[in-house]
């Protein structure tokens, strides 16, 4: 991989102006081909297999238009009742008007006959059902915001109107640009504290924008011709901009080392990349791999979630071996100007004497490191035992949003559970059997209400609705699931030929959490067992990469702990801007796991790299141990303060999804830098001496050598050169 990395390198420096003007060219044409093509994001959650799934596909065979369900428009009088005659015309008024929108299919009157219990008891609340001609794939933006637009301007100013459904999602996704800013910005410093100068902090930071540019781009782009979740690239923006940032300083600071060895800028640009980007090629393939890994649950939402990250992170390995050396060249000598006075020497070839010491009082106290650490850990990972998978609620999200107010509407005016409706779909045997789990399932426990059924021109299947007395994501209307399908349907339906199904978004989600329960550990499973071989093939032990596995383990173990005891627990909600208690989305431990193991490996690879390098030298375990964490533990502190401040931003976000991902991630990253990386994994390879590098001799004949950062190459390459010339 060096020989190949050298000459991509090279030819990148040689041809330094194309490179960076193809990149240029590059990131602007994806952007303006995706801004004009539109973004197209949306939450299909397709379940195979699941009883939620069936009755979609049921709703989708026998109901033609009606799978994507209704938005409602809800109505509340700002003064007197909904009912009275000012009232009344303004609701009816903007019902018409809504009406003549090209984009809605249909939508009716809450006060005809034909729309019973769309007005509320208390007569102040009413909501019409309004059908869009687009499922929430195909619904742009603009479009979800000009039939919000129009329910409110026609409704005047004598009522509160909210739009909800998928129409109201789709304008109330909170903007992530405040958390870029803040990112970039934290950014900035640590690059300027770590390098000293100007220059230098800004072409990591050049890097990476570009690399996210050209990602997001052809994300947005995918979303057109595929079904990309609207969490996606959030995920992306957060994993691509703190990879890309971090690859790009691994890559700068050996520049700057080999500049200071010697060489000049044009070789040293190259050599880094060839090294240092050789550690970012094969840190950054764990990385995919890991995401990828995310297909093997078979949930096409977390597969949506993983591959789209995994392209953020290719394109910053690939701006990083070829964009950034390009940039190095063109920057030549100049990379130290415009110096930060800092206390401090900055230069690449300044060994850290405070990490020095820090190994060597860790090298003087293994077995206290030890304990300490694995304590830490471990009571940080408690609350994990509590964890409770459960669903995305918009009772969360802010109150300016337009989703939250129509949730707070349907509340006040139809009971909490009208938010999250559960779909009864019927294969029709007979129409007595519908009658009959009508009756049924209004009479069981936790349903307020149910609404009359619909057949299909045929009269082979039908549907109505069922409105729990509790949230969407509460675990009482879990329960209520669980209790429909267990017992109601099944007793009431016993010896007849129809089938029911419970579907809807909350029966989804429900089914959602049970299917990633149960493949959550076949994923963790085939992750480290992956990851397992990769740091065999790569440091050739066998111990090593057991020791890796472990503990990688152990900090994303507390992260869930911590995840669980901020928001399933509420502790500390408040400061991060929600209002209490939230469910941990069903979906975060699966997807966390993926990325934090990733990135763990990140950093495990550029500290055990450098550790075997003083290993090789001087075959002294404790010194090994000691001159690895002095050579790498600033830059690794760095990188991870870099991740922790990008992924931390993300906590400004209203979403509450995106705020457990930004808590989860910036938590975990910090844990893995720190107490496991900087104090854990040195106090036990001080502990292990030799036996880390223990390697059978059958396996060590048969497993090829690879030198991740290819210091062989180059030594093998001089003393070639030296020869031919002596």
């Amino acid at each position: 991989m060096t020989g190949f990395l050298y000459k991509l390198a090279s030819f990148c420096v040689r041809h330094r102006r194309v490179v960076v003007g193809l990149w240029i060219v590059l990131a602007i044409a994806v952007t303006v081909l995706s801004t004009s093509l539109g973004k197209q994001f949306a939450d299909g959650l397709t379940l195979p297999g699941k009883d939620s799934q069936q009755a979609t596909d049921l709703v989708d065979e026998k109901f033609l238009g009606q799978a994507n369900g209704t938005n409602p428009v809800l109505f509340k009088a700002k003064q007197g009742k909904i009912t009275d005659s000012a009232n009344r015309k303004a609701v009816e008024s903007a019902i018409t008007d809504l009406s003549k929108q090209s984009d809605v299919a249909s939508i009716n009157d809450p006060f005809s006959k034909d729309a019973p219990g769309q007005v509320s008891k208390d007569g102040k609340i009413a909501y019409a059902s309004m059908t869009i001609s687009d499922g929430p794939g195909n619904l742009s933006d603009e479009t979800a915001q000009n039939l919000v637009d129009e329910a409110h301007s026609a409704a005047g100013d004598s009522l509160e109107v909210a739009v909800g459904g998928y129409v109201g999602q789709q304008v109330s996704k909170p903007s992530t640009e405040s958390s870029e800013v803040v990112g970039l910005g934290v950014a900035m410093i640590v690059l300027a504290l770590t390098f000293g100068t100007v220059v230098a902090m800004g072409l990591p930071i050049l890097s990476a924008l570009f690399g996210l540019g050209v990602s997001m781009g052809l994300i947005t782009l995918l979303s057109n011709v595929a079904t990309v979740s609207t969490v996606a690239p959030t995920l992306a923006t957060m994993i691509g901009l703190g990879v890309g940032i971090d690859y790009a300083l691994f890559v700068v600071t050996r520049h700057r080392q080999s500049m200071h060895e010697g060489h000049e800028p044009a070789e040293a640009a190259a050599r880094a990349a060839a090294t240092a980007g050789g550690a970012v090629v094969f840190a950054g393939s764990t990385v995919v791999v890991a995401l990828l890994s995310l297909g093997l649950a078979g949930i096409p939402l977390v597969w949506t979630l993983g591959y789209t990250a995994a392209i953020a992170v290719v394109v910053a390995m690939v701006a990083a071996v070829t964009f950034l050396p390009a940039l190095l060249a063109m920057v030549g000598h100049r990379i130290d100007r415009l110096r930060i006075p800092l206390p401090h020497n900055t230069s690449a070839s300044h060994e850290a004497h405070g990490w020095r010491r820090w190994a060597e009082g860790v090298a003087r106290h293994p077995v206290i490191a030890v304990v300490a650490s694995v304590l830490i850990l471990v009571v940080i990972a408690l609350p994990v035992r509590n964890l409770e998978l459960g669903q995305e609620d918009d009772e969360a999200l802010p109150k300016s949003t337009e989703t939250r107010q129509a949730y707070d509407l349907t509340t006040q005016g139809f009971g909490v559970g009208q938010n999250g409706p559960l779909l009864i779909a019927i294969e029709v045997g007979a129409k007595a059997d519908v009658e009959a789990l009508e009756k049924s399932i209004g009479q069981a426990k936790g349903i307020a209400a149910v609404t009359p059924p619909v057949y299909d021109k045929s009269g082979d299947a039908a549907l109505f609705n069922a409105v729990p007395t509790t949230a969407p994501s509460s675990n009482a209307t879990e329960d209520t699931v669980n209790r429909l399908r267990s017992t109601a349907i099944p007793d009431t339906l016993r010896g007849s030929e129809s089938v029911a199904h419970v579907g809807g978004q909350t029966a989804g989600y429900v089914d959602l959490a049970e299917e990633i329960s149960d493949k959550l550990p076949q994923v963790i499973f085939i992750v480290v067992l992956l990851s397992f071989f990769v740091l065999v093939l790569a440091f050739r032990s066998i111990v090593v990469p057991l020791q890796a596995a472990v503990m990688n383990l152990l900090s994303i173990a507390a992260a869930y702990g911590l995840v669980t005891f901020v928001f399933q627990e509420g502790h500390g909600a408040s400061l991060i801007g929600l209002e209490g208690a939230v469910p941990v989305v069903s979906f975060l431990p699966l997807v966390m796991f993926a990325i934090l193991f990733g990135l763990s490996m990140d950093y495990e690879v550029f500290l055990l790299t450098q550790i075997r390098e003083a290993w090789k030298r001087t075959r002294d375990s404790d010194a090994a141990v000691i001159a690895g964490v002095a050579s790498s533990g600033r830059v690794i502190t760095s990188a991870a303060l870099i991740m922790v401040a990008v992924f931390f931003s993300f906590v400004l976000s209203g979403d509450p999804v995106v705020k457990q991902f930004g808590v989860g991630l910036a938590f975990a990253v910090a844990i893995d830098a720190t107490i496991v990386r900087c104090l854990l994994v040195p106090a036990v390879m001080i502990l292990m001496k030799r036996s880390n590098w223990w390697f059978p001799g059958w396996l060590d004949r048969i497993v090829p050598r690879i030198d991740i950062e290819g210091n062989e190459y180059f030594e093998n390459r001089e003393s070639g050169s030296q020869t031919r010339r002596g």
